[in-house]
């Protein structure tokens, strides 16, 4: 059967025959990097307790040994179980990978996805690779279709992740244009997360990325048995733009495919926080260190900032736990001035620090016309800062750390994923350089194993 040519159709022939030549080698290596990143992730939310309700819930439902790794215990399980709890992990602390455009966290839903089926079908580290790409290039893409009134409502990654999933999953099995086109129908039919349970700080975006990984999984098995989905699940009448965006835009599922490579455009985070407050603090940080300030000499920050940031931070003023404070601007602005960074062991540590409510009355948002006129392209950063002495000082930073423009080096990206490796003990510091090896050769690997010994 032949695919009728339409956006979601075309966008299931590019995932479904993407082979690894085609793909760059600087593509190919930031995917790599993009991977060591996301294990970093996965290893850190360890000791989260609702990574470890999940792990309980997983334990009780599923095999007690398989072919799959569950990274935070080093126990094996069946490939489904153990992606739902490596995708819950990856997304506990904030500090995994973003594409600015499409407003989406795709690590955390495609390497959870990725490595838990390698390791059960013994698939090849250039066979992981490529897969990695195909998930990548279609979530961002249909991140990015869905539009800013989607993400207004609705998690990206708890979405657009689940199709990334699917894409992911699919082309390591090896499906056809046809069964990944079924897979993207069946995926679509069961994305869901919604952006209300920050507000009670509940532990629901923890089942965003692992429901996406789960969901986007089976629908691609499923296809390769003949399940059929709907084929246009993203475009169609009663599809998912449809229902959930309405400034979708079809011709961004199919933009410049097999030549922009919106892998390469995805982001590094650096700071442990929702990257919506990153911007802001990468440009208070840098009018500090330019005008030789110290937090207590100032007396007020107004972050400049898009919609979306006023969207998704502005319910949040007085966080109730410390994943809530992440999402609150004053609360990371000010572990920012006071600490110097805003890092996993600073929100641990200062999260009823006087110092720190304190300085978080100081700050407030404001929309800024033309930080919302380039976003989500770009996330530009503005603050305004009045000091105790009367003086206003500006600042701005075009693009945040971790950015394609702005990026880590690779030593910075092994410091990273050592620092999270090590966070929650769930690898040792000597374990860590076997672990960045495995990952840099990964191109070489003949058939994907176990990557912790137990």
């Amino acid at each position: 059967m032949r695919l009728e040519s339409h956006p979601s159709a075309e966008l299931a022939a590019f995932a479904s025959t993407l082979r690894y030549e085609q793909v760059p080698s600087d593509v190919l290596q930031r995917c790599k990097a993009l991977l060591l990143d996301s294990l970093g992730c996965s290893l850190a939310g360890a000791g989260s307790r609702p990574v470890l309700s999940m792990e309980k819930f997983a334990v009780s439902m599923g095999p007690g040994d398989g072919p799959s790794e569950v990274l935070i215990s080093r126990r094996k399980t069946s490939p489904m179980f153990a992606a739902m709890i490596n995708a819950a992990s990856a997304h506990m602390l904030e500090l995994d990978d973003v594409h600015n455009g499409a407003v989406l966290h795709p690590g955390t839903v495609v390497f959870p996805t990725l490595l838990a089926m390698a390791q059960a079908l013994g698939s090849s580290g250039r066979a992981f690779l490529t897969a990695a790409v195909a998930g990548y290039e279609v979530g961002i893409r249909v991140g990015e279709f869905l539009g800013r009134s989607h993400y207004k409502i609705f998690h990206t990654t708890a979405t657009a992740g689940t199709l990334a999933a699917a894409a992911a999953a699919g082309r390591l099995l090896g499906l056809s244009p046809d069964q990944m086109l079924d897979a993207f129908g069946s995926a679509g039919t069961q994305a869901a997360g919604l952006w209300e349970f920050l507000r009670d700080a509940a532990d629901a975006k923890q089942l965003h990325s692992s429901n996406a990984v789960v969901n986007g999984m089976k629908s691609a098995y499923l296809a390769q048995d003949g399940f059929t989905g709907a084929k246009r699940i993203l475009e169609g009448p009663q599809g998912m733009a449809a229902g959930m965006s309405t400034d979708a835009d079809p011709a961004r599922l199919t933009d410049r495919l097999g030549t922009r490579w919106t892998l390469a455009e995805t982001s590094f985070k650096t700071h442990a926080s929702c990257r919506h407050t990153h911007p802001a603090a990468d440009a208070l940080l840098k009018v500090m260190r330019e005008q030789c300030l110290n937090a207590s000499q100032i007396a007020r920050v107004v972050a400049h900032v898009h919609q979306s940031a006023l969207d998704i931070l502005g319910p949040i003023s007085q966080p109730k736990t410390v994943l809530q404070s992440k999402f609150c601007m004053g609360h990371v602005l000010a572990i920012a001035a006071l600490r110097g960074r805003a890092g996993l062991r600073e929100f641990d540590a200062d999260f009823s620090d006087p110092e720190i409510l304190s300085f978080r009355e100081k700050v407030q948002m404001r929309l800024d016309a033309q930080v919302e006129a380039r976003y989500p392209a770009r996330w530009i950063g503005k603050v305004t800062v009045t000091t105790t002495d009367g003086r206003e000082l500006d600042a701005r930073v075009d693009e945040p750390r971790g950015d394609p423009g702005n990026s880590l080096t690779q030593a910075e990206i092994e410091e990273k994923f050592l620092t999270l490796a090590t966070y929650a003990q769930a690898v040792r510091a000597d374990e860590a350089p076997a672990l960045i090896a495995r990952v840099r050769n990964l191109e070489d690997t003949a058939q994907i194993g176990p990557i912790l010994a137990r």
